[in-house]
């Protein structure tokens, strides 16, 4: 891992520690009844369970968790497989790289990573599905288009699912659901991803809970967007966020933090 990854690691951690010891408001009734925790990559560890696979939606599906977040790649011969990085190194230790190999081949190298087909069929309907699309080249757009069209034919725009990228740029190979299905993903970029969401009608935008100000926050809200914030850990940073009135809540803690939403509205 290079040192710009462990420098924004540390930096997260930093701020989380501060935002948990933060106290915050309990946030009423309805904010909690309307809390929508998405995990990110499912519920892992990267030993015994490993991020995007069908174990790690599983145990977040069990839960009660609202959503699921993953992300997509295409193999040698444009089938759409969940996962996240180019190659199969950080998490299973094999330099495979997934546009090189046909999806044959892929599941030979690893049986664990499912197709977006099998994680459509099992979890579509049940969970919300925030789809990552990755930035990548396209050798087929319209096909890998149609792919797409094909696999979530069976599902509302909007209300069964989301496209999110970090890239924004790549929507514009995915023609055949509203504006209002695609949410950029910030980094830093936050003001410039944010007007264009507007701009272009989105669905609204994500970003870390530390760069989405509340007066960005107003501004989609306005619009009738949607505002997603990650990755919240603990418990007082999760009554900031509903409080602020966040809708999308990422997690790599998802489980945790539905709990703790569960346990509140026992007492109420």
């Amino acid at each position: 891992m290079n040192m710009h990854f462990w420098l924004e690691e540390w930096f997260h951690q930093g701020v989380d520690l501060f935002y948990e010891k933060m106290p915050q408001s309990f946030p009423d009734t309805k904010k909690l009844k309307q809390c929508k925790i998405i995990s990110h990559r499912g519920e892992h560890d990267n030993k015994m369970v490993y991020e995007n696979t069908t174990p790690a939606f599983d145990r977040v599906n069990e839960a009660g968790v609202w959503g699921i977040e993953f992300d997509i790649r295409w193999t040698r011969d444009l089938q759409p497989v969940v996962f996240h990085d180019q190659d199969l190194q950080r998490v299973f230790k094999s330099d495979t790289k997934i546009n090189k190999v046909t999806l044959t081949e892929l599941k030979t190298h690893c049986k664990l990573i499912p197709t977006l087909s099998e994680v459509i069929q099992k979890y579509g309907k049940k969970m919300h599905l925030m789809v990552e699309i990755k930035k990548e080249v396209y050798p087929d757009p319209e096909y890998q288009n149609n792919v797409l069209r094909d696999l979530f034919q069976q599902l509302t725009p909007q209300v069964d699912f989301h496209f999110i990228a970090l890239k924004p740029e790549i929507f514009m190979f995915i023609d055949f659901v509203p504006s209002s299905t695609f949410v950029p993903s910030a980094r830093l970029n936050v003001k410039p991803l944010s007007d264009l969401a507007l701009m272009k009608s989105y669905g609204g935008i994500a970003g870390h809970y530390l760069l989405i100000s509340d007066s960005l926050l107003k501004k989609h809200h306005t619009q009738n967007q949607c505002i997603g914030t990650g990755y919240i850990r603990s418990k007082n940073c999760l009554f900031r966020e509903l409080n602020r009135g966040v809708e999308w809540i990422f997690s790599n803690h998802a489980i945790k933090l539905q709990s703790i939403c569960n346990s509140l509205l026992k007492l109420k």
